[in-house]
């Protein structure tokens, strides 16, 4: 009867298409077989969880995958684009959609970010229920801590779906009614997702989860404490249920109870930092250590994506997908010449200038490429392989740089021993690490009137770039200098008020009205509203 209810449950969320459960798997085991033992239930309820966190698949994992939530996160904002070069990466525009904000709630995207996220908190569901359905296999402190990592990492899954939609249901359940299925609105779903945090992260082992060992890649409390900061400093973003009314509530006077302790807020982005630098993060000496292959090592990363390109299917596309033909194949890997920095992007690196932030050259390849051994790479004319950053545009068809307009991923150190033309890597994807956190705690203080200055230059001075005042404007762009390529711009640009398209004229003819502030949450698919009719579509689509 479990299959039949979990069967249900997708059904109600539209989500068979993208599960494809069969009631009988031929390959798996009978489900009671995989809760005869403690070690069994464990494996079958709480690790088999973490197969999801990445993919191999398009729209699967929280990154390192193509047209899923990463895709949405980056190309969605002002950071980087997808241009069309030629006969390649128009796709039916769906990338210059995001580029645009012209999505609608049928995007391919927005609907695979839509079933991933319900698929796995759908398994969390079950998970957690056949936990306490087997209870008597574990002594009470294990089950403690099992129940409490399932419940936090589902959290962290809402959170995405807060982040993106909004409005959404709220299912705690595998046994679902599809008329009862409703939405909540976007404040319940953010105090439900808070509250989930702070009731299980206690239970929760104080363990670095980014390093080899018992915990590698698990929710830990560092992961968690972490994901609560972020949902602090969105408050006044997630605690808003109409985004389109030009006004959000003030962070400075939300209250919150945080380990026994009733603070705004700010006060409670700085005091949960405050506890990740006291369990021992600390920032790397160099940047560029957070992404080598077996960066692991890193005391900086503290959840990350673990990958063994012998061991896991989980997949890094990021980086194959910018480079250029001719320059993956130098380093032993595939190319398809897709994805590039912006303008804007370089403005605020301040590319070619004498003020040129460092950082830049630790993320893109710009300008002359070469090898592993120091040769230059020739492109597809034979002529050397140069990258031209400023001849970006959202179309290159006919232009001379069609091949080779943009400045490209580099954040990544790439693994020359990858398989799977490099998608199969030994580099972990870094979801979250201690910078961010000191850039969210100098945020916080700027933003409850106390000094964040030293938290800022911390950030700064790690990279050898001179110090510069605080602000909110310069705090942003650093944001960008520092995570760029970590899935966060989006997000940053709304909490700071500045999400809008870039939208450049020269191609797309659906410029969009963004005045009133829909686009800062996306549609929902429209494909779930179909088979759901409680379900109402988000305002302005």
């Amino acid at each position: 009867m479990m299959m039949k209810k979990i069967i249900s449950c997708l059904m109600a969320l539209g989500l068979l298409a993208a599960c494809s459960l069969d009631e009988n798997p031929r390959d798996q085991i009978e489900e009671e077989a995989a809760y005869t033992t403690a070690d069994a239930l464990y494996r079958n309820t709480v690790a088999t969880l973490y197969n999801y966190i990445g993919g191999s698949a398009d729209g699967q994992g929280l990154q390192g995958t193509c047209r899923g939530i990463y895709d949405l996160q980056t190309f969605g904002s002002d950071e980087a684009m997808v241009p069309i070069r030629g006969t390649d990466w128009y796709d039916g525009g769906i990338w210059q959609q995001l580029y645009c904000h012209s999505w609608t709630p049928g995007h391919e995207m927005i609907g695979n970010s839509w079933l991933y996220l319900y698929k796995v908190i759908t398994l969390c569901n079950r998970s957690l229920e056949q936990l306490e359905a087997h209870k008597q296999l574990l002594n009470e402190a294990d089950l403690t801590e099992y129940k409490s990592e399932v419940r936090a990492l589902r959290a962290i899954f809402y959170w995405y779906l807060l982040d993106l939609f909004g409005r959404v249901p709220i299912i705690t359940s595998t046994d679902v009614e599809i008329n009862k299925l409703k939405q909540s609105e976007r404040s319940q779903v953010f105090e439900f997702v808070v509250n989930e945090l702070l009731e299980s992260r206690n239970q929760l082992a104080i363990t670095k989860s980014a390093a080899q060992g018992e915990y590698y890649g698990r929710v830990t409390y560092p992961v968690a404490t972490f994901a609560l900061a972020k949902l602090m400093l969105n408050a006044e973003v997630y605690a808003d249920d109409d985004w389109t009314d030009d006004h959000r509530p003030d962070g400075s006077k939300m209250q919150f109870r945080v380990d026994a302790a009733t603070v705004n807020a700010w006060e409670a982005v700085i005091h949960l930092c405050d506890q990740l630098q006291g369990i021992g993060y600390t920032l790397e000496d160099s940047y560029h250590n957070n992404f080598v292959v077996q960066n692991h090592f890193s005391k900086e990363n503290i959840w990350t994506i673990v990958m063994d390109r012998d061991l896991y299917y989980n997949e890094m596309q990021y980086i194959y997908r910018s480079l250029h033909y001719r320059h993956g194949a130098a380093y032993g890997i595939s190319g398809e010449n897709g994805p590039c920095a912006t303008i804007a992007t370089l403005k605020t690196f301040g590319y070619g200038t004498d003020d040129e932030d460092i950082r830049f050259m630790f993320n893109y390849w710009a300008e002359d490429v070469y090898d592993p051994y120091g040769l230059s790479i020739a492109d597809r004319t034979g002529q050397p392989l140069a990258y031209k950053p400023w001849e970006v545009k959202l179309d290159l068809s006919g232009s001379p740089y069609v091949e080779t307009a943009g400045a490209r991923m580099k954040k990544y150190v790439i693994d020359t021993n990858a398989l799977k033309g490099g998608k199969l890597m030994d580099n972990d994807i870094v979801l979250f690490r201690f910078a961010d956190a000191l850039l969210m705690r100098a945020e916080a203080k700027l933003r409850n009137g106390m000094d964040g200055q030293a938290d800022y230059d911390a950030v700064r001075g790690r990279v050898s770039m001179p110090l510069r005042k605080i602000s909110l404007q310069n705090l942003l762009d650093e944001r960008l200098l520092e995570l760029c390529w970590e899935g966060w711009r989006r997000q940053d640009l709304i909490r700071f008020g500045q999400y809008e398209s870039l939208f450049e004229g020269d191609f797309w003819d659906d410029k969009v009205d963004e005045s009133d502030g829909h686009t800062t949450v996306f549609p929902i698919p429209g494909s779930i509203i179909t088979l759901n009719p409680n379900i109402v579509q988000n305002k302005g689509y």
